[in-house]
C-alpha cells in the first residue's frame, strides 16, 4: 500500500523513524519506522519476537531507544518514562489492563487522578466523589460500555467489562493517541466484538489507536492499516481492504521473502 492521498496533505501525530534497540547483545529493534495519522487504527501483527511489545514499550517512554528519532505532535521528543508519555496525551491499555480489581470503575478510571472537592474541604483532601462518578458514566456510555452497577469492584465484572473500564480510562485521558496490546486476548465472541467496536469508537474520536494482536481476522475487521514486524524491523504494510490474511502470515513467517507491492501491500 502507498500512503493514502489523504495521509499526503497531512502530518502524522507520531512519526518514528530508524529506531533501534538493543538489549544487550540482543537485537530487539533494528531502523524501525512508523507513522500514526488522527483517526486511524494501526495494527502491529508478527511472530513471537518480533519486536511488537519493545517497539510500542519505545513508544510510550517504557524504553529508551538506542538509534533513530521520534517526533510527536509535530516536535522531536525522546520520552523519557510512560509519566512524560501520558503528559502529552499518550496512554496505553496493557494485556494485564493494569486495572485494580478490588476498586470499582469510577476509582479505576481516576486512580492517580482524583479530583477533590472545592474550597477548604479540597484543601483537606476531600475527593469530589459526585463528580468523578457522573464524569465515569459519561465516558462508559459514550462508549457504550456497560457496567451493571459502578460501585462493583471489577473483579466481580465480566472479562470484557473490565477490558471496558480500561478502554475508557485510557480514552478518558488520552488527547493524542491509544496503544492496546493484545485487546481480545482470552476474550470470548461476544466480549471480542464489544472491544472491536471500542476500537472503532474511539477511532472514530479522531484519536488514532495502534494494537498489538494475533487474531488475524480480528486485526483485518477494525485495522485501516497493518504494520507486519519480523526479527526486529518492518517487514511489510499491509492495506486490509486489498491484502489477505494469507499475505499477512506471509510475511510474519518471512515463508516468501517479501510480500509483492502494489496490490494491498509495501514492503521494507
Amino acid at each position: 500500500m502507498t500512503l493514502r492521498e489523504s495521509d499526503t496533505l497531512r502530518e502524522p501525530v507520531l512519526r518514528a523513524s530508524g529506531v533501534t534497540k538493543h538489549f544487550g547483545p540482543v537485537r530487539a529493534l533494528h531502523d524501525v519506522s512508523i507513522e500514526v495519522f488522527a483517526g486511524e487504527v494501526v495494527a502491529l501483527i508478527g511472530d513471537n519476537g518480533a519486536g511488537k511489545s519493545t517497539l510500542v514499550n519505545v513508544l510510550t517512554g517504557v524504553l529508551t531507544h538506542d538509534a533513530g528519532e521520534m517526533v510527536f505532535d509535530g516536535r522531536a521528543v525522546r520520552f523519557s518514562s510512560p509519566h512524560e508519555a501520558r503528559s502529552l496525551g499518550i496512554e496505553t491499555v496493557y494485556q494485564d489492563l493494569a486495572i485494580a480489581p478490588h476498586l470499582d470503575a469510577v476509582a479505576n478510571i481516576f486512580l492517580g487522578r482524583e479530583y477533590v472537592r472545592p474550597g477548604l474541604a479540597g484543601t483537606l483532601g476531600f475527593l469530589d466523589s459526585e463528580r468523578m462518578e457522573r464524569e465515569t458514566k459519561s465516558q462508559l456510555g459514550r462508549l457504550r460500555v456497560r457496567v451493571p452497577n459502578l460501585g462493583r469492584r471489577l473483579v466481580t465484572l465480566s472479562g470484557g467489562q473490565r477490558q471496558g473500564v480500561a478502554v475508557a480510562r485510557a480514552v478518558m485521558w488520552a488527547s493524542k493517541i491509544v496503544f492496546m496490546d493484545e485487546p481480545t486476548a482470552a476474550l470470548g465472541v461476544a466480549q471480542t466484538a464489544m472491544v472491536l467496536d471500542l476500537i472503532r469508537q474511539v477511532r472514530d474520536t479522531g484519536i488514532p489507536v495502534v494494537f498489538i494482536s494475533h487474531n488475524m481476522p480480528n486485526v483485518f475487521e477494525v485495522a485501516d492499516r497493518v504494520v507486519v514486524l519480523r526479527l526486529g524491523e518492518v517487514v511489510a504494510h499491509l492495506d486490509p481492504r486489498t491484502a489477505s490474511i494469507d499475505d499477512a502470515v506471509s510475511a510474519m513467517t518471512g515463508s516468501v521473502r517479501r510480500v509483492a507491492a502494489g496490490e494491498g501491500a509495501t514492503v521494507g
